[in-house]
Order: C-alpha cells, then structure tokens, then sequence
C-alpha cells in the first residue's frame, strides 16, 4: 500500500510539473503573439502617418534620440530624431495624394522588447504638383520603450538601383540554382 502512495503521488507531481511547464508555454507565447500584434499596430500607424504626410503622426513612430538611424534607399543616411523631424517639416506640406503599397510584411521578434518587420512597397504620390513613384524593401529595428514600440533603425534599398552606384562584379548577375 505504502509503494502505492508513493506511485499516486510521483504521477500526479509529474502531471503538476508537466502542467506548470505548458502554462509557462501558453503564457510565453501569449505575450509574443500580443508583441507581435502589438509591433504590427506600430508599423501600420507609421504608415498611414506616411500616407496622411502628417509630420507628427511620423515622427512620434522613431525613437526619440539622437541615436536613431535611417539609411535611407536614396543613399543618404539620417542620424537622429531632430532630423528626422526637420526632414519631414521640410517635405511634408509639399506632398499630397499619397498611395503606400506594402506588401510582403514580416514581423519578427528578437526577444521581449525588439523585432524586425521588413516589407516590399510602392509609393506614389504628388510633390509640388509632380507625381512621383518608387519602390523598394524595407527593414525597420522596432524596440519596446516604456509601453511603446519604436523604430531605431530604418534601412531602405530601392528595386532598381541607379547604374553608376557600384556594386561588386559578382552581384550583378542573379546565382542560378543548377
């Protein structure tokens, strides 16, 4: 009787053990699929501040500080918050019928607080008075700041880049899989 007990309680401290370990699971990725939802928010708020061309809605989507960083598919580079503010007080009011295609769109989380989203797009738009288009991909570095998901870091390359920029012999031509 006593081996008995002993049995009845190894097995149902195994089941509680086991218990414990899929809740802890469960928990986990609940909160990595609300990040995720919650980074996917982010990126969708960003880009309709890029398609409204509002300045503040834009800018309050990049982490405040003078370490953020855009390189951008023009082949600039942006540093810092200020700038990235000025950037747009500058064009912004100059821009107007603004159509964003995205496609493609990626979250990944890094962890608790940072995820990738890279995505393909399309932008049309009217600048004084002149259409414009261009695509390109996109990655932007989100990280948890207080309660807020921010980007850090933008990288943006076109599809077509410009003839003259260099690029190495061997990326020319496309690698075939034979």
């Amino acid at each position: 009787m006593r081996n008995f007990v002993l049995v009845i309680l190894l097995v149902l401290t195994c089941s509680f053990a086991t218990f414990g370990q899929k809740a802890k699971t469960n928990t986990a990725s609940a909160a990595k699929a609300a990040d995720e939802k919650a980074v996917r928010n982010a990126f969708d708020d960003l880009i309709r501040a890029i398609e409204n061309a509002s300045v503040d809605g834009a800018t309050q989507a990049y982490w405040n500080s003078p370490e953020l960083l855009f390189f951008n598919h023009n082949g600039t580079v942006t540093r810092g918050w200020e700038q990235n503010r000025k950037n747009r007080e500058a064009t912004y009011p100059r821009i107007k019928n603004v159509k964003l295609e995205k496609s493609d769109v990626r979250v990944m989380m890094l962890g608790k607080d940072a995820a990738l989203v890279t995505f393909l797009w399309k932008q049309t738009r009217d600048y004084d008075d002149s259409s414009e288009s261009a695509s390109g991909r996109t990655t932007l570095v989100y990280k948890k700041i207080g309660k807020d998901w921010k980007v850090v870091h933008l990288h943006s390359s076109p599809d077509n880049a410009p003839v003259n920029r260099p690029v190495f012999p061997s990326e020319r031509e496309p690698v075939s899989d034979n």
